[in-house]
């Protein structure tokens, strides 16, 4: 029943799922699995999802050695908030609701792929220039919300295109190109400049939600998850 990921053709309700095929090259083939049936824009959780993304996934998985949440309760507090601002600044409940999704997925993915060990040398490599890229936007954002007259949209932006640049490097040699439009649609909403300047505007209905998504931040920072 099962097909190569690559061959697999995909519809707008559903999403990949797959393992990896020990049979295959040192580098492992990713096999499509089934699909995981996605929720409607009417009501969107990060948690809830990314629950229901991750247990189809490790109920196929030739490896367990995935078995703790990839996406842990303070960062899927924080993708809540992502998608109130976003919601907030597109004016469009589904578009926020398909941005936020391609995110999690994402993360879930790349998430497997490092803890299957299925980087290489010099894709280790990029994922520690990742994470230190990762670190100075996360301080970054911080930072511009903490002191006051220092927020600069296009640093910002230019921060999270580096990111981008990144985790398209790092898998190149993984996943699909619909996976690799996925990443696109993710990092080029978030480094918008009109949707930083929303994010940051001072009186603007985002700025409890940016307060809480820092917080958060903080917290990720303190406990060295970023």
């Amino acid at each position: 029943m099962s097909q190569q990921y690559t061959n697999h053709t995909f519809t707008q309700e559903k999403e990949d799922v797959f393992q990896f095929d020990s049979t295959g090259d040192a580098t492992s083939q990713l096999v499509f699995l089934g699909t995981i049936t996605v929720s409607g824009p009417d009501v969107f959780s990060s948690k809830s999802f990314a629950l229901q993304a991750q247990k189809k996934i490790l109920s196929k998985i030739a490896s367990k050695t995935v078995a703790n949440m990839l996406i842990d309760d303070t960062s899927s507090e924080i993708f809540d908030e992502l998608y109130k601002v976003t919601k907030e600044h597109t004016h469009n409940k589904k578009e926020a609701h398909k941005i936020m999704k391609d995110l999690i997925k994402v993360a879930i993915k790349i998430g497997i792929l490092y803890r299957n060990n299925q980087f290489n040398q010099e894709e280790v490599a990029i994922v520690e220039k990742f994470r230190k890229k990762l670190n100075q936007t996360a301080m970054t954002i911080v930072s511009f919300y903490e002191v006051e007259y220092t927020f600069d949209r296009n640093v910002l932006s230019k921060l999270l295109h580096e990111c981008k640049d990144l985790v398209h490097e790092l898998v190149q040699r993984h996943l699909t190109p619909r996976t690799h439009g996925r990443i696109n649609h993710v990092f080029n909403h978030f480094a918008d400049v009109e949707f930083l300047s929303t994010l940051y505007s001072p009186d603007g209905n985002c700025r409890p939600s940016l307060k809480r998504m820092c917080e958060g931040i903080n917290k990720l920072l303190d406990e060295k998850v970023l």
